[in-house]
This record gives structure tokens, sequence and C-alpha cells, in this order.
């Protein structure tokens, strides 16, 4: 580390200098490591856990428990509470539903060879009408 002194008044006073290179190396070479491994990374797929895969003998049971249920065939045809409903349909019925049970949470039922976009129309649907919370139930393979 270089020094600089200065004469003032017959007193010497010393000013530190740090040198900033090293740091700065250092953060440029971590930066440069995560631009090039940045675009190797895969996010754009999510697998789900098998249910009950250390006990396949044992099976849950769930049931419409809840007020509001929809359920999404593989044909990706909507149900709401047992009756067939398109998705433009589907946000008008949701809000009527949120007036009559404004503390009920939805109960989605997904087949798991449906689209994901008919799941994200719900969940946008259910979100205008004023749900803040959604169950969804998948069932195991």
């Amino acid at each position: 580390m270089g020094r600089r002194i200065f004469r003032q008044s017959k007193q010497e006073f010393e000013e530190p200098v740090v040198n900033l290179t090293p740091l700065i190396d250092v953060v440029f070479s971590i930066l440069i490591m995560f631009i090039v491994v940045a675009p190797l990374l895969e996010l754009d797929l999510v697998e789900l856990a098998d249910a009950n895969s250390e006990h396949p003998n044992v099976s849950t049971s769930v049931q419409d428990s809840g007020p509001i249920s929809i359920h999404v065939h593989e044909d990706n045809t909507v149900w709401l509470n047992k009756r067939m409903v398109t998705l433009v349909q589907l946000g008008e019925l949701l809000k009527q539903e949120k007036r009559v049970h404004p503390t009920a949470k939805p109960q989605i039922f997904h087949d798991k060879r449906a689209a994901f976009g008919t799941y994200q129309s719900i969940k946008n649907a259910a979100e205008a009408a004023g749900f803040e919370q959604m169950d969804v139930i998948l069932k195991p393979a």
C-alpha cells in the first residue's frame, strides 16, 4: 500500500490508500460466470413429486368439501359445481359465487392431461372475481 505524507505545521499526516482492484476483479469474474451459466439453466419445466410413492397401498380421499368446485377434464372442458361452463362464463359465475360465499376457497380438480393454459385462465378468472386463495387438487398417477 502506498502512503502519502503531508507536511503541515511540522506534523506528518498519513492518508491511507485502499486498493480496490482485487475486489473489482472478483466481482467481474462472478458476474461473467453468471452471464455464462444463466442461459444454460432450464427453468421452464416444473415437475410434481409423485404422491405416496413409498406407500402405494395408502390412498388419500379428497372430496368436494367446499361450496365451489371446478373440475377440468382432459379435453379441457370446465365444470363449475357439476355444471359445464365456458371460460367466458366462468368469470361471471365466480363473481356470483364470491357474493354468496365470501370466505370460501374454490377447489380446482385439474386433470394432468389438460392444458396448463386452462388452469391459468381459471386462476385469472378467480383472481378477477376476488378470490385470493384456491385449493388445487391433483389426482396422483
